[in-house]
């Protein structure tokens, strides 16, 4: 493969987020080009893993929006990949009546999202093995379920090179240089291109100090926790186990997320949305393990189905941002850059709308959406030294 060339758009990122970005590019009948430092397929970021929680329960009512369509275009990737990506179990979402449960609900029947309420009393027969905590209530979006994530990483990038783009991994990049033609410049070649989207994940700041930008995003390492069934198959997929979102428990000062066993046979994965902060580049350094002790007293006193010391521990990272919504945006100064960054933790399950609002970006059209939650110039307006 050549060293050198030119492009219409190079996206540099192969993970969900610039996969999904390139893939919406080709589409459009532009040569691009996408750019992965490491060998592919690997974990060393965000995209990884085997499975994700896809879901319409939200805060916002633009995330339910907006998953209406990224629905649309998972159904959309199966049919053109011939895979099956998504297999619907619901969320079950449990906590206090009167905080951000309430607020969900909320924003579900308001967007008409198909959802049903477990009265208190009745809750033991719907969701056997659960133990719901007093003064918790329940309810269950039922177009929720779990994304086979790794397949569907392999699907689009597999799209992608049928529409003739290329990839091109094992390259990390050495520098960016602005102009009407982008240069970036790897460890393996030089390109040029009319524009560029970086979607580099926890190395966002790093690519972007070649251009002069810094945004405030915090590099969390998440300890990824599968926990073994007492009783094989009480809480797993085959058995129709929904997902579940704890909200505002005893144990925990933040969300505790799980997923029906299936991945690993016997052994159903649970969560902290919370991890500890690390460097990208120096992430196995960080063996804070605290989050297994909350998880194992929460478990203990509501899943009693599950021995309460994790069977197998993973990792993988999430760059946030300070509100924990996402940067869809152009550079400041350099038009024909686009940043899509702070997805980690609840963005894969956007990938295909992500891909397809910064390739409109990218192409100077107007945005699907309203993107102004998501603009650069909001750190601006809370901090002076953001920027």
């Amino acid at each position: 493969m050549s060293t050198e060339g030119d492009y219409d758009c190079i996206v540099i990122g192969a993970g969900v987020q610039g996969s999904f970005s390139a893939y919406e590019l080709a589409k459009r009948g532009r040569r691009t080009l996408l750019l992965e430092q490491f060998v592919l397929p690997h974990s060393r970021g965000s995209s990884h893993g085997q499975t994700r929680i896809i879901r319409k329960a939200y805060d916002q009512d633009y995330y339910t929006v907006m998953m209406d369509e990224s629905y649309r275009l998972w159904s959309q990737l199966e049919e053109e990949a011939g895979v099956k990506l998504y297999r619907q179990t619901g969320l079950l979402v449990m906590g206090p009546e009167n905080g951000t449960y309430q607020v969900i609900k909320n924003t579900l029947q308001r967007n008409g999202v198909p959802m049903v309420i477990l009265q208190p009393e009745e809750f033991s027969k719907h969701i056997p093995h659960v133990n719901l905590a007093d003064g918790d209530v329940a309810l269950v979006d039922i177009t929720a379920g779990v994304l086979y994530a790794d397949r569907a990483l392999r699907a689009v990038q597999g799209q992608f090179q049928k529409l003739g783009g290329i990839i091109t991994d094992g390259q990390k990049v050495t520098d960016i240089r602005p102009g009407d033609l982008v240069t970036v410049m790897t460890s393996g070649g030089v390109y040029r291109a009319k524009n560029l989207v970086v979607t580099a994940g926890c190395w966002t700041n790093t690519l972007l100090s070649y251009i002069g930008l810094q945004l405030p995003l915090q590099v969390l390492k998440i300890n990824v926790y599968y926990w073994k069934e007492k009783d094989p198959g009480c809480y797993s997929l085959q058995n129709r186990f929904p997902c579940f979102l704890q909200i505002e428990c005893p144990e925990a000062e933040h969300h505790i997320y799980g997923l029906p066993s299936n991945e690993y046979p016997g052994l159903m994965k649970v969560c902290y949305h919370m991890g500890s902060e690390t460097k990208p580049d120096e992430r196995d350094r960080q063996m804070d393990k605290s989050d297994g002790d909350i998880l194992k007293r929460y478990l203990t006193r509501c899943f009693p189905g599950l021995v309460p010391e994790p069977a197998v521990v993973e990792s993988c990272l999430y760059t946030v941002t300070p509100d924990e919504h996402f940067v869809l945006d152009c550079h400041p100064v350099h038009n024909n850059i686009v940043i899509g960054a702070g997805f980690s933790g609840h963005g894969f399950k956007f990938g295909p709308l992500i891909g397809k609002l910064l390739c409109e970006l990218s192409l100077g059209e107007v945005p699907s959406y309203d993107l102004s939650p998501f603009r650069i110039r909001r750190f601006q307006e809370h901090s002076k030294s953001a920027l």
